[in-house]
């Protein structure tokens, strides 16, 4: 069995130690953001971790009404502009915490007075010296070079960086998310199951749109850095502006379709990609009873979730199809091809 596959195992207990260790210095930071209250929130980060960040800018936004930007590191590490902090935010996500373009971002913010906020796996490395305000993500070691339970730990992160900003999520419907997590994790027999139809596959399109976007960012990762498949991520939306003319009969196409505001375009989409025949596939919850009118093209945790809790119990699923495919593909998920665990970039 690939580390890969334990370590999403894995994801419900770090969850749930994430919730208990951070749950009291959240508060406190939201009874300091209640008196200074950012005009803009910077989310700097690079791979698994940007794909968390794009996570954070929809919850964010939605649930607090600050403007949220990504930051592009390279205007510091290599134009090396200068930059205004006045009034931003600035939080660094990094399961390693040595991530060098990203430290650089919180290293010059901090330096211009700004608040500063790192997310990590590693209390010891050099993201937790260099931010002002520290939060763990309480995975232990991920030996596995593909992240996953750093990646659904950041997630969890953000929901509660948002409730520190003053959203109205409840910490107690926070607190569910270890539980979701596990009932996703029943689904590994069916997902072991459907994988082996997939094991010829060498290119994709994953889609999900809002709050799940990042959710198909990171499944294409997955399936590109641990099956070699070119995946290629977008929002339903987009896709209708010119990528889906490459699309055919048995191509295959990927969904992350939760009920609410943004199921009906997913539906349109959907019947798109089946007047085309492509092969498609659904990842979505009991709460989506017209998903799961399409029968064996859906997946379905089983437990009806509110859209914005779908995210981490989504791409636990897809996860699974991942390291399983890996194996029907013969590779080894756990040391893909020139990638190793800390990658450093200017």
């Amino acid at each position: 069995m690939s580390k890969m596959l334990e370590e999403i195992r894995e994801q419900p207990a770090t969850l749930e130690r994430t919730l208990q260790a951070e749950r009291k210095p959240i508060q406190d930071l939201r009874g300091l953001l209640e008196r200074h209250q950012p005009r803009l929130i910077m989310l700097a980060a690079r791979g698994t971790s940007d794909n968390a960040a794009q996570f954070g800018r929809y919850l964010l936004e939605i649930t607090t009404g600050i403007p949220v930007t990504l930051a592009a590191p390279s205007i510091f590490t290599l134009y090396n502009a200068p930059f205004r902090f006045d009034g931003v935010l600035v939080v660094g996500i990094s399961q390693s915490g040595e991530s060098t373009d990203t430290n650089l971002v919180v290293e010059r913010a901090r330096e211009q007075g700004a608040r500063t906020i790192g997310i990590t796996n590693e209390p010891n490395s050099a993201l937790a010296r260099i931010a002002e305000h520290v939060f763990l993500v309480h995975a232990g070691r991920e030996q596995s070079v593909a992240a996953t339970k750093t990646y659904t730990g950041q997630v969890l992160m953000l929901y509660l960086l948002a409730y520190a900003l003053g959203a109205n999520i409840e910490l107690d419907d926070v607190a569910r998310v270890p539980e979701w997590a596990s009932r996703a994790l029943e689904l590994e027999p069916e997902i072991a199951r459907r994988a082996e139809r997939y094991r010829f596959m060498e290119r994709a399109i994953v889609v999900g749109r809002g709050l799940n976007y990042a959710t198909a960012f990171e499944f294409a990762l997955k399936l590109m850095e641990t099956c070699y498949v070119v995946a290629e991520r977008f929002s339903s939306a987009d896709l209708l502006h010119g990528p889906i003319a490459m699309v055919e009969a048995s191509f295959p196409a990927f969904l992350f379709a939760p009920a609410g505001v943004t199921w009906p375009g997913l539906r349109e989409m959907i019947e798109k990609l089946m007047q085309l025949q492509a092969e498609t596939l659904l990842i979505t919850d009991a709460g989506n009873r017209e998903a799961l009118e399409f029968k064996e093209r859906a997946v379905a945790v089983p437990v009806p979730l509110d859209e914005l809790f779908t995210p981490i119990p989504y791409i636990i699923p897809a996860q699974l199809f991942a390291a399983c495919l890996a194996g029907q593909k013969g590779l080894n998920p756990d040391q893909p091809r020139m990638l190793s665990k800390i990658t450093r970039t200017l």
